[in-house]
């Protein structure tokens, strides 16, 4: 395991039913390909050493012990391999056959696993030929040289790298309550599935979908290995499932009727799981009475590590096919919300700085929609313009036009002749363009909005996004003040889908011209002057970096408590030919410095909608002192 991910693979051998020998040589091969890619961990499907479909051969004595046999020969096979194989076999224990899982790593057989739930429907009859894991009492079994523990008990496995992992086998995770439950609550980080599933209409997407919510109600990885090409087609066909999930998520999937052997080698993220675990207060209360027989595999790690997996370098972006309904759902929730507290007020109207950037026009658009669905008229909503020192004609322009064709109440006020005064009042030379020039026009901006408000009897609506807040890019008691902060819960990499996706509606045809140049903006807080061609100089993003690379950090740093280094490895691979190490390296320790330096800001936040799962309110999932040390992440930083 490296940086959390440890690479697994469910493995799909060609197959002859009854034939050992060259179901053994099948296997091999591909355990020498999974070992041969960084394999730490591979599944095999159901009685793949004899072939899942051998019927009433399995009574017969001449299979049973030609299985031991091939068990043998995998014990030899692997004992200079470090990669660990689970591989279903008929075993017998006394006077019962159990369908069952060896476990081997390094020649050594360190367990087995029975089957649990037998079926006894349509064309399976295991009970004819299987006993349950229930009706076995523990005994301990001279099995292929070597002594075995055999119970109904669960096992969990653990690896060098501190992975734990379970077994359960096919019709277990049908059961209402399968085997992995009690696993996973025990301690497993991962539960692999040897099976052997039959193909009928419609059983494959409700398999899919039962992995899926099993490995999300047990926070785990789930890789999964069905029988395929080769099985018995006398009445039933076995398209060869391979598939292995993470908290509900698919990473990799085989082709399924594949008439030739598949490997499907992916990583999962244990760190990530682990995190998903500890933060969940059910998942704590249900796992307190799980007990498990913990057995360590052999010591060793695997000597060839690749990052397989992709990274996406948008976590927050919906894809393609979800971007409309994502979008609908972000601006119902920021409706919802912001209605909910103008009702809760009596208030009929909103007051909004409007700055011709993204952020404050996806405020106006969330506030238009409000007050179109509470009936109001949008004439309640005022937008105010307050050009200053690096104001430009484009985003002024773009922030008239959007006013007037949108039909809210508009006014503008010059800060110029405001701040000039107090300029001289507090003794700042005007051409001394630093942080209290800067910050002395936004603190301007927001008295003049809640002076209006006050006029209105009106509420201010905060236009600051989630970027912004985890870098602390606003002005304290500036734009970091409202009544209500609508983007509080969207970082800035959504913000211009969103507008692009009201662009796009009938509804907004008159504003679809504007909205897009707004999102070809520059971003700026245009706090100073232009260039000399009236265009704007000051981009936020040469000034603390680009927003996608602090939303990729952002999001893996708060989401899921990665380290400095595990996040600079993931940034490497998502952005690689874009962004060189050094580049990565020099803004996320931004991030990091101003992450902390910047939390006083955040906790004294206003109110506002938690849309995704990351979320910087004080109030709710984000709660860290604002004097804390950011030494530990800066260290890491620097020794990256």
């Amino acid at each position: 395991m490296k940086h959390g991910l440890i690479t697994v693979a469910a493995a799909v051998p060609a197959v002859k039913v009854a034939d050992v020998e060259y179901n053994v040589l099948e296997i091999e091969k591909l355990i020498a390909n999974a070992e041969g890619q960084g394999v730490e961990l591979v599944c095999f499907p159901e009685l793949a050493i004899t072939g899942y479909s051998c019927q009433d051969l399995f009574k017969e004595q001449l299979l049973l012990s030609k299985a031991e046999e091939g068990l043998m020969m995998l014990l030899d096979f692997t004992r200079k391999l470090n990669i660990i194989c689970v591989v279903g076999m008929p075993v017998q224990v006394g006077g019962l056959l159990l369908n069952s899982a060896a476990v081997i790593q390094g020649g050594n057989l360190l367990g087995m696993i029975p089957k649990t739930y037998l079926p006894n429907y349509n064309e399976f009859y295991e009970k004819r030929w299987f006993a349950s894991a229930q009706d076995l009492n523990p005994t301990d079994l001279y099995l292929a040289g070597t002594h075995v523990a055999m119970s109904a008990d669960p096992k969990v496995f653990q690896t060098a790298g501190g992975v734990k992992f379970g077994v359960e086998i096919c019709e277990d995770v049908w059961a209402p309550v399968p085997p992995s439950n009690n696993l996973t609550m025990a301690g497993a980080d991962i539960i692999l599935n040897c099976s052997a599933s039959d193909e009928v209409l419609g059983k494959h997407q409700y398999l899919r979908s039962l992995l899926a919510q099993q490995s999300a109600r047990t926070i785990s990885g789930y890789v999964y290995s069905s029988c395929g090409f080769g099985e018995s087609t006398q009445d039933v066909v076995y398209g060869g499932n391979a598939m292995v999930f993470e908290n509900g998520r698919l990473l990799a999937e085989g082709e399924r009727y594949s008439f030739q052997p598949q490997l499907q080698v992916t990583q999962i993220d244990v760190e990530r799981l682990r995190t998903e675990r500890h933060t969940n207060s059910t998942f704590i209360s249900a796992q307190r009475e799980a007990k498990a027989q913990v057995i360590d595999c052999k010591t060793v790690e695997p000597s060839i590590f690749q990052m397989l997996r992709p990274v996406n370098p948008h976590p927050f972006i919906p894809n393609e096919k979800e971007m409309a309904s994502t979008c609908e759902e972000i601006l119902n929730i920021q409706t919802a919300g912001l209605a909910k507290r103008l009702i809760h007020t009596h208030c009929e109207h909103v007051v909004v700085g409007i700055s011709g950037g993204l952020d404050s026009t996806l405020a106006l658009l969330v506030c238009v929609r409000t007050f179109d669905k509470l009936g109001l008229d949008r004439k309640g909503v005022v937008g105010v313009t307050m050009p200053g020192f690096g104001t430009t004609d484009r985003t002024h322009d773009n922030a008239t036009s959007l006013m007037q064709t949108l039909g809210i109440s508009q006014m503008e006020v010059s800060i110029a002749k405001a701040v000039k005064q107090h300029f001289e009042d507090i003794g700042h030379d005007i051409k001394k363009h630093d942080t209290t020039y800067e910050n002395s026009q936004a603190r301007e901006r927001t008295q003049i909005l809640m002076d209006f408000a006050n006029q209105l009897n009106a509420m201010v609506v905060g236009t600051g996004d989630l970027s912004e807040l985890a870098l602390g890019w606003a002005t304290y008691n500036g734009d970091h003040m409202s009544m209500y902060g609508v983007n509080a819960g969207i970082p800035k990499t959504l913000i211009q889908y969103l507008i692009r996706y009201v662009a796009a509606q009938p509804a907004y045809k008159a504003q679809k011209e504007t909205l897009l140049d707004i999102v070809d903006t520059p971003i700026s807080p245009e706090l100073t002057p232009a260039d000399e061609e009236g265009n704007i100089k000051q981009k936020t993003e040469d000034l603390v970096g680009p927003y996608e690379l602090h939303d990729f950090f952002l999001y893996y740093f708060l989401r899921f408590g990665f380290r400095p280094s595990k996040i600079f490895f993931l940034a490497t691979h998502a952005f690689k030919g874009k962004y060189d190490r050094e580049t990565i390296k020099k803004w996320l320790t931004t991030f990091c410095r101003r992450f902390f330096n910047q939390q006083f800001k955040r906790s004294c936040l206003p109110d506002g909608p938690k849309v995704g799962s990351v979320s910087l309110s004080p109030r709710g999932d984000w709660r860290m002192p604002s004097d804390a040390s950011s030494a530990l992440w800066l260290k890491e930083c620097d020794n990256l």
